[in-house]
């Protein structure tokens, strides 16, 4: 029996060949794989437009044999079909060779004049396994296809995306939809070679699931298939203190509103208790704001640790308003390492990773393999000075992880989760509208309150990134950072709610 490839999934090219080998091993011939994609591209078209001229460009690697079945399936339909080869079709090899003398018409040079009466663009140039930047007569067509008003749709990856990094190589294709096949890649979830693909379609070109599950895949699209066996679930027995207790270390006077945030953050997340920690000058001001949320005063790093030898405190979280200049950049290192050696799971970000700027080494021997650093790419550069971004965001967060021997949340549109066990996730479900002041702190207050609850490392920062990005889409456009906590409710009725209930309901 096959077995079914979770959509969340993603293979890198190395991974995809991997799995091609396999299933030709099984009994799967490559040239059947490339009919049952040129196929399922075809198949695709035909649904979302109606006939039209077709321009179909080809590579000169397999990308270029799907490109010719894709070819003679359109023809065969009824449609008007030009074939253009980038490649003397006499150089193609192997599968390519074949699909390509199996088309009986003209196959023209591909030049930007070939695609002047080009009703859709059918893009099959390079595929996964583009190794260098395209320039000459390639850019030029890619430029021309971009530069032309009918829709293109790509093969497998958009030719110039990077498939393992979404980076674009000199130039690539802007799709307005892009058919891949066994699983989707990382350079489809990736900035910017998301912007690249326009929808996105997973076809079945009868490669058994199993032999996907066989590579042992550590690469995701972040989803609630994903963490959502270890979502913590109160039983009727349940009380407060059986759901955690979440400490938010507030910053001094007139610097308090994102420790805050992140209290109501981690409270709506569902920990049973959250206390700010304040410091003597900002209880006051934080007392006028709390109700829910308890507040205790706390004078300095050994305070904190007093407080936190409490062990029903099961989650700690400092950054946000903590403070770097003087009098405040040591008193957070410090309160810092304090936290690090509590028994409290640690969340640290914004300012509780600046003030590590130079001294990464003290912080990274302190860390625990399931604590969490939430870092945006200014943080990221002062604390993992030797680890750079431009090999791509998921390359970065991966060593990032790695080198800390924690799990790193690497934030951007296209944010990553990555785990010390070289696990990553990639989100996709931001909107525009989460950029804006203090969304970070109530991130940061749902991991706690998810770490609170003994959900583990790697899932909490997965679930409290994709629950941000789905309050963002709930809110829309005016969204200000208050009203993620509250429309949290919302989306986990949405999320948690079984559908026979949800139907019931409606």
């Amino acid at each position: 029996m096959s077995q079914h490839t979770p959509p969340f999934i993603l293979l890198d090219a190395a991974e995809t060949r991997e799995v091609e080998r396999a299933a030709i091993d099984g009994g799967l011939s490559g040239a059947a794989m490339m009919e049952a994609a040129g196929e399922a591209v075809a198949s695709f078209i035909m649904r979302s437009l109606p006939p039209r001229p077709a321009v179909v460009l080809c590579g000169p690697g397999n990308n270029g044999g799907d490109g010719f079945v894709v070819a003679r399936k359109l023809k065969e339909a009824g449609w008007p079909v030009s074939v253009c080869s980038l490649a003397p079709v006499a150089e193609l090899k192997g599968d390519a060779a074949l699909m390509a003398s199996l088309w009986t018409d003209e196959i023209a040079p591909a030049t930007p004049s070939s695609l002047n009466a080009a009703g859709v663009i059918v893009d099959a140039l390079f595929g996964t396994g583009l190794a260098r930047d395209i320039d000459g007569s390639a850019a030029a067509l890619i430029d021309a296809a971009n530069a032309s008003d009918a829709p293109s749709i790509a093969v497998d990856m958009p030719s110039g995306v990077n498939a393992d990094t979404g980076v674009v190589m000199g130039t690539a294709m802007k799709a307005s939809a892009t058919v891949t096949f066994i699983a989707r890649k990382p350079g489809h979830v990736l900035f910017p070679g998301r912007a690249y693909c326009g929808s996105m379609q997973l076809a079945d070109i009868g490669v058994d699931g199993g032999l996907v599950a066989r590579q042992q895949p550590k690469t995701y699209e972040n989803h609630p298939g994903l963490w959502g066996a270890y979502w913590p679930r109160p039983t009727a027995q349940s009380h407060k203190y059986s759901r955690g207790h979440a400490g938010i270390v507030s910053g001094p006077r007139a610097r308090t509103g994102a420790a805050r945030l992140a209290a109501r953050g981690a409270l709506r997340a569902g920990a049973g208790l959250v206390t700010v920690f304040s410091p003597p000058d900002a209880v006051d001001e934080n007392a006028a704001h709390l109700t829910a949320i308890m507040l205790r005063e706390v004078d300095g790093a050994w305070a904190l640790g007093e407080a936190l030898s409490d062990s029903r405190f099961t989650a700690a979280l400092i950054g946000p308003g903590a403070g770097t200049g003087a009098g405040t950049g040591d008193g957070t290192k410090d309160c810092v390492l304090k936290i690090l050696k509590s028994t409290a799971a640690a969340v640290l970000d914004a300012d509780a990773l600046t003030v590590f700027a130079g001294q990464a080494g003290a912080l990274f021997a302190a860390l625990r393999d399931e604590d969490i650093l939430t870092p945006h790419a200014g943080e990221f550069a002062k604390v993992f000075t030797d680890i750079g971004l431009a090999a791509g965001r998921l390359t970065a967060a991966r060593a990032a992880a790695k080198a800390a021997g924690a799990v790193v949340v690497l934030k951007g549109a296209d944010t990553i989760i990555a785990g010390p066990d070289g696990r990553a996730a990639i989100n996709s479900n931001a909107p525009a509208d989460l950029a804006t002041a203090g969304a970070g702190d109530v991130l940061a207050g749902f991991i706690a309150g998810l770490r609170a609850q003994k959900m583990p490392g790697f899932e909490a920062a997965a679930a409290g990134v994709w629950l941000h990005g789905a309050c963002g889409q709930a809110a829309g456009p005016g969204l200000i950072a208050e009203d993620l906590p509250e429309i949290l409710p919302q989306v986990l009725r949405s999320l948690l709610t079984p559908p026979k209930q949800k139907a019931e309901g409606a």
